[in-house]
């Protein structure tokens, strides 16, 4: 069996989010831009994992793309390297037309996981601590802290990579 092989036989369900990540001088102006949200000039990486946290397709785009906009071309990767996802829980930053779009030309079923009324500070929510560790991990690796790529097609591969050291190392 192989890496790929094994999502698309396994997987039914995950969760998708998105983190801002600074970008050194060397990332060009075309492709970064500003997060307003947390004040980051850079770019913005978008996830789908699967239930357990693993990765299964990532997206860096300028931070200042709205995450609903994104996440019609993740989806879409999604759907092409595991067409067995059904259903994804994603945070309020998804909700609006992206749903019905999802679901009408994808077949997916996509959950918005709220934050709790008056809730300050760290709360973990149903489903999505863990697309939340995920990218926790991808943050330990000192590469990741910062997107130095020019491409950001090189920063996903970055990406990648960090995963599949966290978790060689989580399994030996």
């Amino acid at each position: 069996m192989t890496v790929s092989a094994w999502p698309k036989a396994a997987t039914s369900a995950g969760s998708i989010d998105s983190a801002s990540v600074k970008a050194a001088e060397t990332v060009g102006a075309a492709s970064r831009g500003f997060d307003a949200g947390k004040k980051i000039n850079g770019r913005k990486r978008h996830i789908a994992v699967d239930t357990l946290g693993l990765l299964i397709c990532v997206l860096v785009t300028s931070a200042g793309m709205q995450d609903r906009v994104a996440a019609r071309n993740l989806l879409a990767r999604l759907r092409n390297v595991c067409p067995s996802i059904r259903h994804l829980w994603a945070d309020s930053g998804y909700t609006g037309t992206l749903i019905t779009w999802a679901r009408t030309l994808l077949g997916l079923t996509v959950e918005i996981v709220a934050k709790l009324a008056g809730q300050t500070g760290l709360v973990v929510l149903r489903r999505r601590w863990v697309v939340e560790r995920t990218l926790a991990w991808i943050n330990q690796h000192r590469h990741c802290v910062r997107d130095y790529e020019r491409l950001p097609e090189h920063h996903e591969a970055i990406v990648r990579w960090a995963v599949i050291h966290t978790t060689s190392k989580r399994l030996s």
